[in-house]
């Protein structure tokens, strides 16, 4: 009971003791919140008194702004109006001065056209006087006109003929000389651009040229050989001539057949075919024409492959096969004993020189000369002659027009339409009239002499004349009372005409027209 009563008087002592404190620690509470109260009301008005000093302080500052930026506007507005103010009074001074100007040009002119009207006036006065001063000239002319034609004998009309007359042929006589001088530097520079582009192109070559003939020697090993290809009864010679159409002389020469034919690619074949019999040994008709095949074949090929070979070293592409069999046909064609492929490089390495030297198109220059002959591949098994053959063979295979027109214009059956084709025949001139090229038959060369000298004894004028270097060269000798020094350029032009017109020759053919004049008198 007692403990219980304890422990009641401890929870009342706590309840009374704990609200006790809480009525202490209100009282605390709010002494401190009207504490913080008066603090927060002086803070409040402290910060007031602040603010409406620095409104203050803002107030004024902004007014002082105001006033400084309203001072610059109006000292920026001076400023400008003296500006225009200037301007305006410089602009009223020019004015001022361009008025005085014009008052003063005005006054110029006012002079100016006052002095005109006392020059026109002079000007009248001295063209009464002239015209006065040109009648009594006239007159003067007459009189004096008259006076001469009585002391001449002649009247006006027929002294103005006369002097025409005199003129004229003074003028001619000048102009003949004139041309003479001018043809001649033409031909001396002509001449002087020609050998040296000639000898440009004929220096980067060196083609050394075979002379062809009709028969080929094939060496045997001993002259028993003879005999094997004699055959029993001559069996085996007449197989082979009959296999290769050529003819085989077997005489007394030592160890050598001779093979005789005047087809070129036959005997070749011939040729070849020999030799291989002689070497394997074995001769009789039916080994005969197998190696005959085999050897025309060989020919064929070896024949392509020179054609093929020359175009290689001359930079041509784009030839049809068929062109290039019948181009290789050349190795064994010749002309006056000028072989005709090596003829063919000969002429496109010198037209192509020629047209490197002129600016003009190297490769086609190059591509006419190979073809320009290549007809006469086909002389001996088609009609015709080898212009009208090769022409037809490149229009089939498509060559160009400049190739055509090569093959034509180098034997003058068309005109050169291409400067290139002139060069083409030049170099084919070139190439067969040089020394040794080819061999021209000595008849040949005697008819074209003395046409030489008939064309040049033709005009009327010419004395005697005479074909020198080996027809190269034609002086003509003419009657100095019939043939003037003006006439000799006209003869000498007509000469070369004529003979390009009647005439076939290789190179060209020099025409020297010779005048001289002699005074003769006798001491008796």
């Amino acid at each position: 009971m007692n403990i219980l009563l304890i422990v009641v008087a401890a929870v009342l002592g706590l309840a009374a003791g704990f609200f006790g404190g809480q009525s202490v620690i209100q009282g605390r509470l709010r002494a401190s919140r009207a504490t913080a109260e008066d603090e927060a009301a002086r803070i409040r008005s402290a910060a007031e008194a602040a603010a409406e000093k620095e409104a203050e302080s803002l107030r004024k500052s902004e007014v002082l702004k105001g006033r400084e930026e309203a001072i610059r506007a109006r000292e920026a507005w001076e400023r400008e109006e003296a500006k225009r103010r200037d301007e305006v009074d410089r602009l009223e001074r020019r004015l001022q001065e361009r008025g005085e100007m014009l008052d003063r040009k005005i006054h110029q002119l006012d002079e100016k056209g006052d002095a005109q009207e006392r020059r026109a006036q002079t000007l009248t006065e001295r063209e009464k006087a002239v015209e006065v001063e040109a009648n009594s000239v006239h007159a003067r002319i007459a009189e004096v006109q008259h006076r001469l034609e009585s002391l001449a004998g002649l009247s006006a009309d027929e002294a103005r003929r006369q002097l025409i007359h005199d003129l004229e042929e003074e003028a001619r006589a000048t102009a003949g000389q004139r041309l003479r001088e001018i043809k001649e530097e033409a031909r001396r520079d002509a001449d002087r651009e020609a050998k040296k582009i000639i000898s440009l192109a004929i220096q980067r070559i060196a083609a050394d040229h075979t002379a062809e003939t009709t028969v080929s020697v094939v060496s045997l090993p001993s002259d028993e050989m003879k005999g094997r290809i004699i055959g029993r009864e001559g069996r085996n010679i007449r197989a082979f001539e009959q296999a290769t159409g050529i003819d085989v002389i077997i005489d007394d020469t030592p160890e050598a057949v001779v093979l005789s034919g005047f087809d070129p690619i036959r005997r070749e074949v011939a040729r070849i075919a020999l030799d291989k019999l002689v070497s394997d040994g074995r001769i009789h008709p039916g080994r005969i024409d197998d190696v005959v095949a085999k050897a025309r074949l060989d020919v064929d090929k070896g024949m392509r492959e020179a054609a093929e070979e020359i175009m290689y070293e001359l930079g041509i592409h784009g030839v049809h096969p068929e062109v290039v069999k019948v181009l290789g046909r050349l190795k064994f064609r010749t002309s006056y004993g000028q072989n005709q492929l090596l003829h063919a490089k000969e002429v496109a390495l010198l037209a192509g020189n020629m047209a490197a030297e002129m600016g003009f198109d190297t490769t086609m220059a190059k591509r006419m000369g190979l073809l320009h002959d290549v007809g006469k591949g086909m002389t001996h098994e088609h009609e015709g002659t080898h212009v009208e053959l090769g022409w037809n063979l490149a229009k089939k295979y498509g060559e160009p027009a400049q190739v055509l027109n090569a093959i034509k214009a180098h034997h003058d059956e068309e005109p050169h339409m291409f400067p290139e084709s002139f060069l083409v025949t030049a170099a084919d001139a070139i190439s067969g009239s040089r020394p040794g090229a080819r061999r021209e038959m000595f008849d040949t060369y005697v008819k074209r002499l003395e046409k030489l000298e008939e064309i040049a004894t033709s005009f009327p004028g010419v004395e005697r004349c005479f074909a020198i270097q080996a027809g190269r060269e034609l002086r003509v000798m003419v009657t100095p009372e019939v043939v003037s020094d003006e006439d000799m350029t006209r003869l000498s032009e007509e000469t070369a005409r004529r003979i390009e017109a009647e005439l076939q020759y290789p190179g060209q053919i020099k025409v020297v027209v010779i005048r001289e004049t002699r005074a003769v008198d006798f001491a008796r």
